[in-house]
């Protein structure tokens, strides 16, 4: 995909759908640090979790199981806690299952362009 197309979806927040639960605590667009950000982002698994859902998502959010990850689910929890608590992404609890979507309004505001840059990353082989 070439990088302009990247970009793209890397900006796009996808539309909320109407009666969502209420997200799970996170911080605020003010609390959002980038020492954070990157901190959480420096893993290669969490990395590619980000970059996932900018270039493949289509629906809202997703879960666990929308990845197709290997992992025990304690480790899958970890990371996608992890994510949320950076500010990363927004998880909501639909049940037993807690979906997915990255905060793109809130980090293009507070850091524009790092969203392209972790849509345009490519994963070592």
């Amino acid at each position: 995909m070439p990088s302009t197309e990247r970009r793209a979806v890397a900006t796009k927040s996808p539309a909320e759908p109407d009666g969502l639960p209420r997200p799970l605590p996170e911080p605020s667009v003010d609390d959002l640090r980038l020492e954070t950000v990157l901190g959480a982002l420096s893993d290669p698994l969490r990395l590619g979790i980000v970059r996932k859902l900018l270039l493949e998502s289509q629906d809202f959010d997703h879960s666990c199981g929308w990845f197709g990850l290997d992992r025990p689910k304690s480790s899958l929890t970890h990371h996608f806690k992890a994510l949320r608590e950076a500010g990363v992404t927004r998880q909501r609890q639909y049940g037993l299952e807690r979906r997915s979507h990255v905060r793109v309004d809130d980090l293009n505001q507070r850091f524009p362009g790092l969203l392209d840059l972790v849509a345009a990353w490519t994963p070592a082989a």
